[in-house]
């Protein structure tokens, strides 16, 4: 990690940014994903990612966000896909539904079991059985762009990091066109994954997936259910402000730009953020990454 916010040494190498949201479940929540959206925007992101639940519901309020995307900005929408709780035929029926609506990249994924976790995954009968399966399902149905997920510290089902690496290897096979990781606070766990992901043969873009912590108690329990770390110096930057929000903002800021200013120093030029349907805290994390708007909101890059 650095030590302070220092300028790149990179100068304007290229910067590329895209965002996770996910779909309103209320008027008000709706309200707040697009205030983030046109907050965003103008930044330039490569694609911006919308998640998916198994339930019809969710799946139908992740369809209406894309088809608002497609319809009212310019922005490239990918839409999260899993092969949990439906039929071959069911899924890929909503690949083509995305493909009419005007969605062009799809980040596959397994989805978790539908027991909850804790439970084992068992695919659904006639469903795909895992990611690589669904992978290889979407490109049979269109020419889509496909990303896919990684994990710098195993996934939590997996035997082993080895084992974890042997199914992203799968993914690819099948036609993943990116990875974007878990998130991660411990930088060289990242280096070091990619490292072994590079040795094993796979060379697609593993683009590292970056949470800015909003709430650490909340980041904590994401982190407990998807196998992700949490560091002692982590929780000592948080510790005594469980009632001090506007305190918790200014440490969030800071623990993230030190996060991507050491990632840009150590040569990453892409990166995935998990947004929360928030937007000022990325906002100002691109900035310090030497994202600009223009007038016309197209982004240039400046020195960070």
């Amino acid at each position: 990690m650095t030590s302070a916010f220092r300028p790149s040494r990179h100068g304007a190498r290229p910067i590329r940014v895209s965002f996770e949201f996910f779909p309103p479940k209320t008027p008000e929540m709706e309200a707040t994903l697009w205030a983030s959206i046109e907050r965003l925007a103008p930044l330039g992101p490569s694609f911006v990612s919308v998640t998916y639940g198994a339930g019809g519901s969710t799946r139908e309020r992740t369809h209406n966000t894309l088809s608002r995307l497609v319809r009212e900005t310019a922005l490239k929408p990918a839409a999260h896909l899993t092969c949990v709780a439906a039929t071959r035929t069911e899924v890929d029926e909503v690949v083509r539904s995305y493909w009419d609506a005007g969605v062009r990249h799809i980040v596959a994924l397994r989805g978790d079991p539908v027991a909850g976790p804790g439970t084992a995954y068992e695919a659904h009968p006639g469903g795909y059985e895992q990611t690589c399966d669904l992978v290889a399902g979407i490109k049979r149905v269109g020419d889509f762009e496909v990303s896919v997920s990684a994990y710098p510290e195993k996934h939590p089902e997996a035997a082993s990091l080895d084992a974890d690496i042997d199914a992203l290897k799968a993914k690819v096979d099948a036609g993943a066109d990116r990875a974007i990781t878990q998130f991660f606070f411990d930088n060289d766990l990242f280096f070091r994954y990619l490292d072994r992901v590079r040795a094993r043969g796979i060379d697609i873009p593993i683009v590292p997936g970056i949470l800015p912590v909003q709430n650490f108690k909340q980041a904590a329990n994401f982190a407990a259910k998807t196998g992700a770390s949490m560091p002692a110096w982590l929780a000592a930057r948080f510790e005594g402000l469980e009632g001090d929000v506007e305190t918790r903002k200014l440490i969030a800021a800071a623990v993230a730009a030190e996060q991507v200013i050491d990632l840009v120093d150590r040569g990453v030029t892409d990166f995935h953020f998990y947004t929360m349907n928030r937007a000022d805290l990325v906002y100002a994390i691109c900035h310090l990454l030497g994202l600009r708007a223009q007038a016309s909101g197209e982004p240039t890059r400046v020195a960070a």
